[in-house]
């Protein structure tokens, strides 16, 4: 599921506590950085790959901000009404066929969902830069890129999805996992047209990677735009479905707290006594499949 630069960070309970209550929001609002202009042409490909009698199968792509070409793969299974729908996004370095994100393909086609999967920026067939993903060294800022350019491209996936009649735009639910949670959590709270996410091992507070240079003003305005915690809220009062691992070496359990305390209700959260790698991903797509029984 990728790794993160979590795992090399040392954390501080009193200074988590303390940056939750103190520097929870910019003095600027960051919500207004993920508007776009909604009526630029999608100039949409979509290509049939596979139909079956149960599923059909489609190689898509369309034009997000800033030029980028997403590319995904969307699932329709076989149905005279328009049907729900679960956008699915995997971790870092990882892509849109990964082993994990196939399984949740296959539990939520099984289930009656549709099901659109993309590469988040620059992995998979979006692959055009070999460099670290690092928010502290190296390239930070196109670091920071990727994240903000994915938000705007499921942002995009929606528009794309409201040409589809097949799709019920009414009934869409979000299920991203590590840096597809955290990118999901942005997104979702952004674009009201999530009716439900479901966010598994994610957290925020990204700026505590940064130790006590977290408090610096400097620090707080780069996160500010691709930190969770400054969005969360905004998703209320749709219902937020959180799942994380108890003993996860790579999202500090801590930051998934208070991302959790930091979203209103509804919320619900689902621990495991797992690793980040280790997490039971079926069970975690079954909750998830409840999720949106239950509220999509």
């Amino acid at each position: 599921m990728g790794k993160l630069v979590f795992s090399g960070a040392i954390y501080s309970g009193l200074l988590f506590f303390f940056l939750n209550s103190c520097i929870s929001r910019q003095e600027i609002s960051v919500l207004s950085y993920y508007n776009y202009d909604r009526e630029l042409p999608l100039e949409e490909s979509v290509r049939l790959l596979a139909d079956s009698a149960a599923v059909q199968l489609y190689a898509v792509s369309f034009t997000s901000v800033h030029n980028n070409r997403v590319r995904g793969l969307l699932s329709i299974p076989v149905n005279p009404d328009p049907m729900p729908l679960v956008i699915l996004l995997h971790g870092l370095g990882d892509r849109k066929t990964v082993d994990y994100i196939e399984a949740g393909h296959t539990h939520f086609i099984e289930s009656g969902y549709a099901v659109l999967r993309i590469d988040i920026a620059n992995h998979g067939e979006r692959k055009k830069q070999n460099y670290d993903f690092d928010l502290v060294n190296g390239y930070r800022y196109w670091t920071r890129d990727i994240i903000s350019q994915t938000v705007f491209d499921l942002r995009r996936s929606v528009d794309f999805l409201k040409t589809r009649d097949e799709i019920d735009i009414e009934r869409l639910g979000f299920f991203g996992i590590s840096l597809g949670g955290v990118i999901g959590t942005i997104f979702c709270g952004v674009d009201e047209r999530i009716k439900v996410p479901a966010i598994a091992l994610a957290g925020g507070n990204l700026s505590l990677m940064f130790g006590l240079d977290a408090l610096t003003k400097e620090t707080q305005e780069f996160f500010s735009i691709i930190d969770p915690v400054n969005f969360v809220e905004q998703i209320t009062p749709r219902p937020l479905l959180m799942i994380n691992a108890e003993n996860d070496e790579v999202i500090a359990p801590v930051t998934s707290k208070l991302l959790f305390e930091k979203a209103e209700n509804p919320k619900k959260i689902i621990w495991y006594p797992s690793k980040h790698r280790d997490l039971p991903v079926d069970k975690a797509y079954r909750d998830g499949i409840q999720w949106f029984g239950e509220h999509l």
